[in-house]
């Protein structure tokens, strides 16, 4: 691999992808016909694509958090969306990108981590694996996230209104909002899904994300009945959240540890909900599968 390249790219016989180093970000799926599967990032609706959540998810309140006696800064979804990643040698059908803390995160972000990301396609399936290393000689709180936006409608033929998303398991638990300044409200909501189908409709976004926090799912399949679908793993997340701005032409499915602040937190980052602790030396791995499914009937 090229060190100054700014993309890399892997196939399969089913699936091209490509992926960015600003960000390591998904920049493109297509299937064998070329068919576009990932939002294109058109900034008339939202300039993003798939990026990276790391090492918060949303925002903080006030936009700073705290660390035993300090407070930081910390951009909305963390820095690491907006950070170039080295790209490291791959093998045609997998390829792993690296960032270090620097010192710039240094300042924001006391902690000596290392973030790869690492891609790879088998057959009709992308596998995507983080793993944070605490390279540092104390516990060090974080959060992450995927946040990949899938084509609404997918390029197969069916209508926009008859896609849906359906859980692997029926999801009776009440849903979470955020506030208008991006903050967790303690309220409960009614959950949208009927049994484990969630039909989706614009309207159920004037509100921003539906965040599920009470998940019993740990796969989904998103598409229109009798066509091809996408089924989005994540055994190891315990959180999702499903996004769009109402007319846009893609859902975001985002598998989370972690999420906003909620509304009046004042505490230390390490008590805050959905936060992981790595110990020094350690590391923590979290995985995301996007598999393309033929026509399924059901």
């Amino acid at each position: 691999m090229d060190p100054g390249a700014d993309s890399a790219s892997i196939d399969s016989q089913s699936l091209h992808v490509e992926i960015s180093a600003l960000g390591a970000e998904l920049a493109a799926i297509r299937d064998r016909s070329g068919r576009d599967l990932l939002w294109n990032g058109d900034p008339a609706f939202w300039s993003g694509r798939a990026p990276i959540l790391f090492p918060v998810i949303g925002v903080l309140r006030h936009g700073r958090y705290r660390f035993d006696s300090r407070e930081y800064e910390m951009p909305k979804h963390g820095f690491a969306r907006r950070s170039v990643f080295e790209i490291l040698p791959d093998s045609g059908a997998a390829v792993t990108m690296r960032l270090d803390a620097t010192a710039a995160t240094r300042a924001i972000y006391p902690f000596e981590f290392r973030l790869e990301v690492s891609f790879a396609v088998e057959a009709a399936a992308l596998r995507v694996t983080a793993t944070i290393a605490n390279r540092g000689d104390r516990p060090m709180p974080a959060s992450f996230g995927f946040h990949p936006a899938l084509r609404w409608p997918l390029p197969f033929g069916r209508p926009r209104a008859e896609h849906v998303i359906r859980f692997a398991q029926p999801e009776p638990a009440p849903v979470r909002r955020i506030d208008c300044d991006g903050l967790l409200t303690p309220t409960e909501h009614p959950t949208p899904v009927d049994g484990d189908r969630l039909e989706l409709r614009d309207d159920l976004f004037v509100d921003d994300a539906l965040i599920f926090d009470q998940l019993a799912s740990r796969s989904v399949r998103y598409g229109a009945t009798g066509g091809p679908s996408i089924e989005v793993s994540f055994d190891d997340f315990d959180t999702l959240g499903v996004w769009t701005k109402p007319g846009a032409p893609f859902i975001c499915i985002e598998p989370w540890r972690g999420v906003s602040d909620p509304e009046g937190f004042e505490g230390d980052i390490r008590h805050k909900p959905g936060i992981m602790e790595i110990p020094a030396g350690g590391a923590r791995s979290l995985s995301m599968r996007l598999t393309l499914l033929p026509d399924d009937p059901a």
